[in-house]
């Protein structure tokens, strides 16, 4: 199949070339933009069955005008150290209405709120228009009240600062967004350091780039149509991971491509036939590892955890295309420019002489069980760092601190306010029988639930109400039209995203909301930290789904690929070692070097995505090789030693590429970014350096014929002291026979 695809594109490479730009033009001036279907909002995410979803339902239903997004305004003196006087406090008072008067637009009202208890610092709080799922509506909202609230407040010696859950999400969304451009120009430099480096050819280091860009044009739109088409739930920082995943995967192919065409134009082929053997040879090693990564990624379907859902299918197709550009769109163009792709460097012409890789492979070939057993000590020592792994869901904790929602929260702290001010608990109790609640109950019931645990830092009264007048006492409870619902506010004495905030809230909290509803009705919880505590539970339930599901098909991918089942295997277990590793490594740096209260809670399943998916390319790349030079007749030893002098340069150099390409995550100044950057780096290293060029082929090489059975007699039948089949003209022959 793949020797006839060859065929094809060497035939009609302007045909190919030009589909593709025909293509990438048409989809980016007729099909949706990725931006238009981004939402970080991960309450939203949620399916109903969780209570934090459930209590925002009953909400909506009870209190209309309760539920959709807000905004906390924190209203503080210029200078630091001040305090709010009288005549500052009724011009707080005055701008809530000012601005509620703006009618701007996606702003339903503005109203004042308290003073904080060191008098330094007073809230506002305003109501959005746009629902809870509008990621776009709410960023517009909050741009256009930042503006208006600098331009009334400029020279009165007050400042204002916007938090809250859209504020964060638009904060997060440009943040992401200068993350996006950092990472493109480093991603870049890298690239063209190392192609340039490796291939010393201009035209190898533009191949790669010319070829992603290409492939980013048509799956971006593509990945909007299907979530358009599917509802999916897209985050803002999927656009940084696909910079890093098509730049890291495509160069990687591209690299891969390129070794075996240089391969065989030293063996005497012609650009044609060149093209087409690499096609034929690579080719299927590239569809079958990427053919791993798909269903790795599209594995996270089966989460609850809506987020997840949508990323794995959104990652995937950007794979596909990328497997598509590979297989075709990087061939045409490598019939095209031939061997100017090499310009002006000339050691393409030379077989090169005894290298590293060469040494390399004679170390495995020569000492498998000891290069084995120093593989698997090392993978094993990082992976019993993975015990210690805590999970982080600290939202606030992964924003950078010079955006204006975490100095808003930090201001509130400064003044006295709880921190879980910024984003309250909402405890929504609704009458059984449909008669009024007892409101001298409901007050007793919220003061106990104020202070439920330690880590509860009281109840937030109620702005309020317009025209009420300013000593009038504020409401801890809220009661809808005909009294048969009411709406208490909850807040944590950390930040409403911490760990303790969310034990404190699905444990103590929970337990009394439930169990000291008064006689009569029914108590639900929700909010920005309830809702966490839900997804805490769905990451759990994916996680225990989702990886056993996904290596339960990658071994099949692997089997099918390779027509054995002791290779698959050895290669999973392998394969899970090294993610126990990254996981290990990033716990060390993270939470005992650094003192991190955890790691970012999305982490195991960037691990998984990124080193167990993209990792196994260099395992079946390797494992590929090493069935080739088995099947040629070498023995296991020798097969192993010539798959790591003939695949080990290639595996390397992707390796070093794509490692090098994730760290590149590390300078985009979120922190979520860092603990991504570092653990896929580190775990993209071990796979390719340790796992792929000696664990994998040293232990191949111990068992021998038997990692292919049921297939190995295929494997073996050219083995007892014969010479390899005619027609066998490349280098390995030249390789082989220097080592002999």
């Amino acid at each position: 199949m793949f020797g006839r695809l060859g065929r094809f594109v060497v035939q009609n490479p302007w045909k190919v070339i030009g589909a593709w730009i025909v293509a990438a033009v048409a989809l980016v001036l007729l099909g949706p933009s990725l931006s238009s279907v981004t939402n970080d909002n991960q309450s939203s995410f949620l399916p109903h069955k969780y209570e934090s979803v459930q209590a925002n339902d009953a909400l909506d239903k009870a209190f209309p005008s309760a539920t959709g997004q807000t905004a906390t305004i924190v209203v503080r003196p210029v200078a630091d150290g001040g305090t709010l006087s009288a005549a500052d406090q009724q011009k707080i008072s005055d701008l809530a209405t000012t601005v509620t008067n703006d009618k701007l637009t996606g702003i339903a009202g503005v109203q004042a709120g308290q003073v904080s208890p060191k008098q330094n610092v007073q809230l506002m709080f305003a109501k959005l228009t746009a629902d809870q799922g509008d990621q776009k509506a709410g960023s517009d909202a909050i741009k256009a009240l930042r503006t208006d609230l600098g331009s009334k407040l400029n020279g009165t010696g007050l400042k204002a600062e916007v938090t809250g859950d859209a504020a964060m999400g638009l904060d997060t969304q440009d943040s992401s967004q200068k993350a996006t451009g950092i990472v493109m120009l480093a991603t870049l430099g890298l690239i063209i350091i190392l192609m340039g480096f490796i291939f010393r050819g201009v035209i190898a280091i533009v191949l790669p780039i010319v070829s992603v860009f290409l492939v980013m044009m048509v799956s971006q739109p593509v990945i909007a149509l299907m979530s358009k088409a599917f509802g999916l739930h897209v985050q803002s920082f999927l656009e940084i991971m696909l910079v890093v995943v098509l730049f890291g995967i495509g160069t990687d192919y591209i690299v891969f491509l390129l070794f075996r065409l240089r391969e065989r134009l030293r063996a005497g082929d012609t650009i044609q036939e060149a093209v087409v053997t690499t096609v034929e040879r690579v080719g299927e090693a590239i569809a079958s590892a990427a053919a791993a990564v798909i269903i790795a990624f599209c594995a996270l379907a089966l989460a609850t955890f809506k987020a997840f859902t949508s990323l794995g299918p959104a990652l995937a197709i950007a794979v596909f295309v990328m497997l598509l550009a590979g297989l075709t769109l990087v061939p045409a163009l490598m019939v095209k420019l031939g061997t100017r792709i090499f310009w002006p460097g000339k050691k393409w012409r030379r077989i090169p002489s005894a290298g590293p890789a060469r040494r390399a492979g004679n170390l495995v070939g020569s000492k498998p069980l000891a290069v084995t057993l120093v593989s698997f000590v090392i993978m094993a020592g990082l992976a019993v760092g993975a015990v210690g792994f805590k999970a982080d869901y600290d939202q606030q904790s992964q924003m950078p601190a010079n955006v204006e929602s975490t100095k808003a929260v930090k201001d509130m702290q400064n003044g006295g306010f709880p921190q879980g001010a910024s984003a309250a608990t909402e405890v929504v109790v609704t009458s059984a029988d449909g008669k009024p609640l007892d409101q001298a109950a409901m007050l007793k019931y919220a003061d106990r639930l104020g202070a439920a645990s330690p880590e509860i830092g009281g109840v937030m009264p109620f702005p309020a109400k317009p025209g009420a007048p300013a000593d009038a006492p504020k409401e801890i409870v809220a009661y809808n039209a005909d009294g048969t619902a009411a709406h208490i506010q909850v807040l944590t004495k950390d930040s409403p995203f911490a760990s303790k905030a969310m034990a404190a809230v699905n444990g103590p909290l929970k337990d009394l909301a439930h169990s000291a509803a008064p006689a009569g009705s029914k108590a639900l919880v929700g909010g920005p930290t309830a809702a966490l505590s839900d997804i805490q539970a769905a990451n759990s339930r994916d996680l225990s789904v989702i990886l056993p599901v996904a290596a339960a098909l990658i071994f099949l991918v692997l089997a099918l690929q390779l027509r054995a089942l002791v290779a698959p295997l050895y290669l999973m277990v392998a394969v899970g070692l090294g993610y126990a590793g990254t996981l290990g490594a990033s716990v060390l740096l993270f939470q005992n070097l650094q003192g991190k209260p955890g790691m970012m809670f999305m982490l195991p399943v960037m691990v998984y995505l990124f080193v167990v998916a993209i990792g196994t390319d260099y395992n079946i790349l390797m494992i590929s090789r090493l069935r080739e030079e088995a099947r040629e007749g070498n023995s296991p030893r020798q097969a192993a030693a010539l798959a790591v002098e003939h695949a080990g340069p290639s595996v390397a150099s992707a390796g070093l590429i794509l490692a090098g390409t994730f760290a590149s995550l590390m300078l985009g100044g979120l922190a979520m970014m860092q603990q991504i950057g570092f653990a896929v780096s580190v775990g993209i290293s071990i796979a390719a350096f340790l796992m792929s060029m000696f664990l994998v082929p040293a232990f191949t090489a111990l068992i021998g014929d038997r990692a292919w059975w049921p297939g190995h007699k295929m494997v073996a039948v050219n083995r007892g002291g014969g010479e390899p089949p005619a027609g066998r003209h490349d280098e390995d022959m030249v390789g082989a026979g220097a080592q002999r």
